[in-house]
């Protein structure tokens, strides 16, 4: 008997559970139908909304930062009615940065505020054309070989690979790359001729209005480029700086302000890399073109006149002409070169004496001048390559080296390195290697410099003390400079056809 009861107590109660959760998936199923209403709904009342294109820019300036960066500055005229609306911005750079826009209404700005914005950028190309006609009917143009007149076949396109080619169904069999010309009925939606932006704006006040829109983009950069001719003595020097601007951001820039920064901007971005097109030069100028002022921590260039910046185009401008700057050739012999950075003060090797015994025999030339007023000079030089050039004694321009430079203030010397002397040759050697202590070591280097020149020349032999921090110099056979703690630096006079040995021992402790 009770357990009869029991039996019929739970048969209800578990009817109950299942009443409860069929009402809890009713209510699920109510919440999501719900939702879905509500986004087809939007869905509807967006497609609705008007659309609005806006005007071509009215103006535009650019600032370039020499670190592929650039924020662009346009005007444009938007008529916005009032309400909630489209508004579709054409002509963007493919590379910009959609976190970074900014916009304003410069008629009313309080009237007009962005609610929603999207980067449009799925150009059209064959491949997308293709695949959006899979599955669908297309137009095959054929000739008739013996009437010679073209007719069409419908065809449903079933495939599109770039290794297979087309495939379609034609009068129920299936073709592998069919014959004729392909033609589709429409563009589909959702591919675009260019990059645009499509905003959500809600605007109180119906009407035109003169608009500001600011963003960051790349592929859109400049640096630096010089030319330095050298006169017949290596005195004097002649220096112009151009400045290179390239623009492969995907849209065009017409009678646009140019401003250009200098320094080390500290940006958190991807890096991208493009190949640099022909540069196209434009005309050089008397006066100088750009006029240098401060920003923040930076310098700022900016050009004296509006010019075009096409995409796909590298454009250079003079920026700089010196044309007497006072200049030094300078010889030095480093028998280390770079070699010792990879042993210095490293405790492992400072008691080896079989390290530090290979030997460089070329001897660097350098050229040096100050960029000061007195040379025709004596602004900023934003960073870049110097290429410098020697008249033959034919007079003609010939190619003599290349070096970069950092951002060099104004009134601060600089040196090119250009390659190697032909005719003067150093020699190094390690000539004893004496263990004092446990803590304690002694070296001695013997140095040769040989000069085939026809002239007498001065060479700057350059040595590292890198086997530990703590060091001296106990005999040498000719006067140093301590230059810093991992420099000295020997300055000695070598005749026509003469040799100069240099010695000197050191002694390490630790």
């Amino acid at each position: 008997m009770w357990n009869i009861l029991n039996l019929h107590v739970n048969d209800i109660a578990n009817q109950n559970v299942s009443y409860i959760r069929k009402g809890i998936i009713m209510k699920k199923t109510l919440f999501l139908a719900l939702i879905c209403l509500i986004i087809l709904g939007n869905q509807v009342i967006f497609a609705q909304l008007k659309q609005t294109t806006a005007g071509e820019r009215a103006s535009v300036d650019l600032t370039i930062y020499n670190q592929n960066l650039s924020l662009i500055r346009e005007e444009r005229p938007i008529n916005i009615p009032k309400g909630i609306s489209r508004v579709v911005i054409p002509d963007i750079p493919a590379t910009i940065d959609g976190t970074s826009l900014h916009f304003a209404s410069l008629t009313e700005v309080l009237a007009v505020r962005v609610l929603e914005q999207n980067y449009q950028y799925d150009l059209v190309n064959q491949t997308k054309l293709l695949e959006k006609y899979i599955g669908k009917d297309v137009e095959f143009i054929r000739l008739n070989e013996e009437t010679k007149k073209e007719y069409t076949v419908i065809g449903r396109l079933i495939s599109s690979t770039f290794a297979g080619g087309l495939v379609a169904e034609i009068n129920g069999k299936i073709e592998i790359n069919p014959a004729g010309r392909l033609i589709l009925p429409s563009l589909p939606e959702g591919l675009i001729l260019k990059p645009q932006l499509e905003w959500l704006v809600e605007n109180t006040k119906a009407g035109e209005h003169k608009t500001e829109i600011s963003y960051l983009a790349g592929q859109l950069s400049w640096n630096a480029n010089y030319v330095a001719l050298l006169n017949k003595d290596d005195t004097k020097l002649a220096l112009t700086g151009w400045v290179t601007a390239t623009n492969n951001s995907g849209t065009s820039f017409k009678d646009a302000g140019l401003k250009l920064v200098a320094g080390d901007v500290n940006i958190v971005r991807q890096e991208f890399d493009r190949a640099r097109p022909m540069m196209e030069f434009a005309a050089k100028a008397a006066e100088p073109q750009f006029a240098q002022t401060e920003l923040f921590e930076y310098k700022l260039y900016t050009l004296k006149r509006r010019t075009d910046l096409k995409n796909n185009e590298t454009k250079q401008i003079e920026l700089i002409s010196g044309k007497n700057a006072t200049s030094k050739k300078v010889f030095i012999y480093d028998g280390l070169s770079d070699q010792w950075r990879y042993w210095y003060k490293n405790y492992s090797y400072r008691d080896q004496g079989s390290f530090g015994q290979q030997s460089n025999q070329k001897v660097g030339v350098f050229v040096t001048f100050k960029n000061d007023e007195k040379s025709g000079l004596g602004i900023p030089l934003p960073k870049g390559k110097i290429r410098v050039y020697k008249r033959d004694d034919d007079g003609k321009e010939q190619f003599i080296g290349e070096d970069l430079i950092d951002h060099t203030p104004k009134d601060e010397e600089l040196r090119l390195y250009l390659g190697n002397a032909f005719d003067i040759v150093g020699e190094r050697a390690q000539k004893d290697f004496r263990t004092i202590s446990k803590r304690v070591v002694e070296e001695t280097i013997e140095i040769k410099v040989r000069n085939h020149k026809k002239e007498a020349v001065e060479i700057q032999i350059y040595e590292h003390p890198w086997r530990w921090s703590e060091w001296e110099i106990v005999k040498f056979s000719t006067n140093f400079e301590k230059v810093d703690q991992s420099t000295i630096k020997f300055p000695v006079k070598i005749g026509k056809d003469e040799e100069k040995i240099v010695t000197y021992t050191i002694r390490y402790s630790w």
